[in-house]
């Protein structure tokens, strides 16, 4: 069992056969938390108005929340573009989670994280999300792949490997669009006078310091299976689960060099009322 101050996790998509359930399960099963966050794109209320895939596995994770927060597990929700319905109900509370529309989140060495699922980006960095990179059709078929691929594995006896993953970041544009997007919630952050930014939404889990805060994203359980803890010294850390859990990376302790100075000169005019609006919805 391993014991942890905070988890956060996202774009779990329950709804889809592209969800790695099984895994998120075992996690669940093997980490305790005092405060766990859901980032977003939980329930993929999207992709089940075309074709609902919800087996007992996607229920069990359903069971697995309410346990926790029925147990004592501070449960906070905040939804994504794709379960965006539930936004309606953010500063309630049903069976002990909490929905929110943003969050702030303090770690135990005393730093502010904006918490938020990361779609309100997109319009920001002027891209579509990094699923329409590759055109729709395009990623389920790489998601069918991966699918594909990974049953293979098992009957040989390997563990997971997100073959996806591993094609997407062979694309150009859908790396500059995950720099733009991870710069852009750096600099709200900043003109926020948060310590950082904590989202999910673009499913590419990685850490991002500049030399005033610091990008955390927690990845996805569809293609990478990962998840951002934090430990009670307030370190944090990235995880990668699957049939050998490992620890992918800490956050980093200097600024990467693409992002100091004036690196960020477009992203410098992000507008005021886009940052404002993200503050007032904190109570900020």
């Amino acid at each position: 069992m391993r014991q942890f101050r905070s988890v956060f996790i996202s774009d779990v998509h329950l709804g889809t056969a592209d969800c790695q359930a099984d895994y998120l399960l075992d996690f669940l099963a093997s980490v305790r938390c005092d405060t766990l966050y859901l980032v977003g794109d939980i329930i993929d209320l999207i992709a089940m108005q075309r074709r609902a895939h919800f087996p007992d596995s996607h229920r069990a994770v359903i069971h697995r929340l309410l346990d926790l927060a029925a147990q004592g597990t501070r449960v906070i929700y905040v939804p994504g573009n794709h379960d965006e319905f539930f936004r309606r109900f953010c500063g309630q509370t049903f069976a002990g989670i909490e929905l929110r529309e943003k969050a702030v989140h303090t770690t135990a060495d005393g730093r502010q994280f904006l918490v938020c699922h990361g779609d309100q980006f997109d319009q920001v960095v002027r891209c579509s999300p990094l699923l329409l990179l590759v055109g729709d059709r395009a990623h389920g078929l790489l998601l069918r792949l991966n699918r594909w691929f990974n049953a293979l594995r098992r009957l040989q006896g390997k563990p997971y490997w997100s073959l996806a993953a591993w094609i997407k970041t062979r694309i150009g544009r859908a790396r500059t669009f995950i720099r733009r997007f991870e710069l852009a919630a750096l600099t709200v952050a900043e003109k926020g006078h948060y310590d950082g930014f904590i989202c999910g939404h673009i499913h590419s889990a990685g850490f991002l310091r500049s030399e005033d805060g610091l990008y955390c994203n927690d990845g996805d359980w569809v293609e990478h299976c990962t998840a951002l803890v934090e430990r009670h010294d307030g370190r944090l850390e990235l995880l990668h689960w699957s049939e050998s859990p490992v620890t992918l990376a800490e956050e980093p302790a200097a600024p990467n060099p693409e992002v100091c100075g004036d690196a960020r000169p477009v992203l410098d005019v992000l507008p005021a009322a886009f940052v404002e609006q993200l503050n007032r919805s904190v109570g900020r």
